[in-house]
């Protein structure tokens, strides 16, 4: 790894000087950031009640008459109808990679509620199984757009020192919506009845709903929210930049933090200009066709460049490891684990969902809390050791009393409880703290990139958990928790190990944790130069670092830097 420059260090301690309380207090003395954040986390509640809504209406007698009878089914069928939404999602996080540079955060919001509400709409008229399967994968083309920039819009708001938790707010957004819909759902279904007679209300309500927040979130964008203050300076809006973020930290634009946050966007934005155009020098014209060219490449330079694969791979693997810990398992098929429990039919197993949903609100609390002080790797290696003996211990009961539990109500309900116990250890940790490593980890000019492929990992890996875990149930219910205990053992390790802890670092300072060829030797140099060419090496003290690796190995570059205006001396209003 590059040791930092002088200049990085002296930055790095200046914004540790002058930056304020992190966790709860940090969300308080930055009000405006935050509620900002709390709203465009409707995103979240939207994604999450999609997730928890399905698994209530799956059971609901009218809803597997409208199917003729086809949800009713079990193994590959229902896990196909209750996981196509994600396929959806996949695609549509992978689009939005494009998307979110191309048209702006809030623009791609737009876009992602459009499309979700055409989906609702075409599952509300459902009178067969194809209505099922179209509406819920354009649903989620629309949802997984949402899960990708929702977080990338929250992370880019934050100042470093309530980054995680605001980007936790997200989960706590989804989790809310979890809750909310497995409590509708428990509600609707008593609609005309629990058995024959019942209403379509009662599912219909349910996936209806579920627009009004996505509605609502839409106007909200286009009306009164901010633009990300990275994606205006990548797209030459300096000023709106500057104001932006002195309006998001609540001081004028003169204040020495928001001018050192101004410049260290800026700076960054410079250097990756150069570089894009050292790669790229045949595609600076602008034209669409260069773009795409130009973001094609960058896809393929999260594979093929060794500091952007090692965040790839990190990014992938993390939202590999959240899926298959089995939270998802739970999520969709909590109603039919609970029934077989015998404890009452459907009702009562509707209503240990319920209470499923609840402490997954209630324990992402602690995260939004804690997640800038405790750090993300204790978080993450903590609950990934009480989602494993939770399994464990379930697989036990499950082994031990299957076929049984009509006369041994008390196993059942212990094995529910360590169910609750499960869901509690994923809140707090691998529920919020996943978004944020993934949302940290990429640079300015990948990180929209970057995150739709994390993104897509997640929703592909919950896609594969939706489909295999009914036939997988179907054969072993005790087997089933083993797999995911099994799995879940390995992420400790993982995260042990190969895992950088980002705690309090700011997006830009990435490059460093992971060695990025973006900073190593000529190309360091670049970076300084920039630096102090836009004043920001003097606004923070700094020292001119040695004068030879300024031009050391490089070539001048397509792109003139011109001569910045001194912000540092000449703060604007």
């Amino acid at each position: 790894m590059v040791a930092p420059l002088a200049g990085e260090t002296a930055i790095s301690a200046k914004r540790a000087e002058l930056s304020g309380k992190n966790g709860f207090k940090g969300l308080l003395s930055n009000k405006k950031t935050t509620c900002i954040g709390l709203f465009a986390s409707l995103g979240g509640l939207v994604y999450g009640y999609n997730q928890g809504m399905f698994a209530q209406v799956l059971t609901m007698p009218a809803f597997q008459a409208a199917t003729q009878d086809y949800a009713k089914e079990t193994g590959i069928k229902q896990g196909m109808l209750t996981s196509i939404l994600e396929l959806g999602a996949w695609v549509g996080t992978l689009a939005n990679g494009y998307l979110a540079d191309a048209l702006g955060r809030r623009l791609t919001v737009l876009v992602a509620v459009v499309v979700f509400c055409v989906g609702v709409i075409v599952q509300a008229c459902t009178e067969n199984k194809d209505f099922v399967f179209g509406g819920r994968f354009v649903t989620g083309l629309g949802v997984g757009s949402l899960s990708m920039v929702v977080p990338l819009y929250n992370a880019e708001l934050a100042p470093p020192e309530i980054r995680g938790s605001l980007v936790a707010v997200q989960q706590l957004a989804i989790t809310f919506g979890i809750m909310v819909s497995f409590w509708i759902g428990y509600g609707t279904n008593y609609i005309g009845g629990t058995g024959a007679t019942q209403s379509d209300a009662a599912w219909l309500i349910p996936v209806c709903i579920q627009i009004l927040p996505a509605v609502t979130l839409a106007v909200g964008m286009m009306m009164f929210m901010p633009q990300s203050p990275r994606h205006l300076m990548n797209t030459g809006r300096e000023e709106e930049c500057l104001q932006t973020l002195a309006r998001l930290r609540n001081a004028p634009p003169d204040d020495l933090l928001v001018r050192i946050e101004f410049l260290e966007i800026k700076s960054l934005y410079l250097f990756e200009r150069e570089t894009a155009a050292e790669k790229y020098p045949d595609w600076q014209d602008d034209s669409f066709s260069s773009r795409f060219k130009i973001g094609l490449h960058d896809y393929m330079s999260l594979i093929t460049d060794k500091s952007l694969f090692k965040r790839t791979a990190t990014a992938c693997m993390i939202m590999v490891f959240q899926q298959w810990n089995g939270i998802n398992a739970i999520n969709y098929y909590a109603p039919f684990i609970f029934k077989e429990m015998h404890l009452g039919g459907n009702t009562i197993s509707l209503l240990a969902t319920g209470v499923v949903g609840i402490f997954e609100f209630v324990f992402t609390i602690p995260a939004v809390l804690w997640v800038d002080k405790i750090g993300r790797k204790k978080i993450l290696i903590a609950g990934a050791i009480g989602m494993a003996s939770c399994h464990f211990i379930v697989a036990g009961i499950i082994g031990a009393y299957q076929g049984s539990f009509e006369e041994h109500t008390a196993a059942g309900w212990v094995a529910i409880v360590f169910v609750w116990i499960f869901i509690i250890n994923f809140a707090y940790s691998w529920g919020p703290v996943a978004w944020i490593v993934t949302s940290e980890v990429f640079p300015l000019s990948m990180r929209a990139k970057g995150v739709s492929i994390g993104g897509s990992s997640n929703w592909l890996n919950n896609f594969a958990v939706g489909t295999a875990t009914s036939p997988f149930l179907q054969k072993s219910n005790f087997g089933a928790f083993i797999f995911f205990g099994c799995i879940t053992t390995v992420a400790v390790l993982y995260v042990i190990f190969l895992v950088p802890e980002t705690k309090g670092r700011t997006l830009e300072e990435m490059d460093e944790l992971f060695g990025s060829v973006g900073l190593a030797a000529a190309d360091s140099g670049r970076k300084q130069r920039i630096e102090r060419e836009i004043g920001l090496l003097a606004l923070v003290g700094a020292e001119p670092a040695d004068e030879k690796h300024t031009e050391a190995g490089m070539d001048e570059s397509n792109i003139e830097v011109s001569k910045h205006e001194d912000i540092a001396s000449s703060p604007r209003d």
